[in-house]
């Protein structure tokens, strides 16, 4: 299993930094334009859809564990032309919230036991999304 981790302090109040993951509005300015589908009940069904060049890429899952402005967890499927959509091929994506003085650290995580999983170099402040994350979080 790899699990990648990726961490970044944001100068936001954890409320912010969770609207910031979790509304829709906010999602699709950090996450290439896709559009959140999800009531965010825990068993409820998630799904990101992404138009690219004339094509529409969709991901989904199942929301697993909701805790407003600390912890999001949900399952997700990505499809490609090698795996099937069975639950062996989803993988796991983990949104941690905490306290850092008056700024918000947030840590996520990718648990992924799919084939072919590649185990990746902790990522922060150098990723292009985190920092896309982090300007929204600390301007609105």
């Amino acid at each position: 299993m790899a699990a990648n981790i990726s961490r970044i302090k944001i100068n936001a109040s954890k409320q912010k930094v969770w609207d910031t993951l979790t509304k829709a509005e906010f999602v699709k300015l950090w996450q290439y334009g896709s559009k959140l589908q999800t009531t965010w009940e825990v068993g409820s069904s998630i799904r990101f859809v992404t138009e690219w060049e004339d094509k529409i890429f969709e991901q989904w899952g199942t929301v697993l564990e909701f805790t407003p402005t600390e912890k999001l967890r949900y399952s997700l499927f990505a499809p490609r032309p090698e795996l099937e959509d069975r639950p062996e091929n989803y993988f796991e994506m983990i949104y941690t919230l905490s306290s850092d003085n008056e700024q918000t650290l947030l840590e996520i995580t990718q648990e992924d036991k799919r084939p072919n999983a590649v185990q990746e170099s902790e990522q922060g402040e150098e990723n292009p999304i985190l920092q896309m994350l982090k300007q929204i979080a600390e301007t609105n």
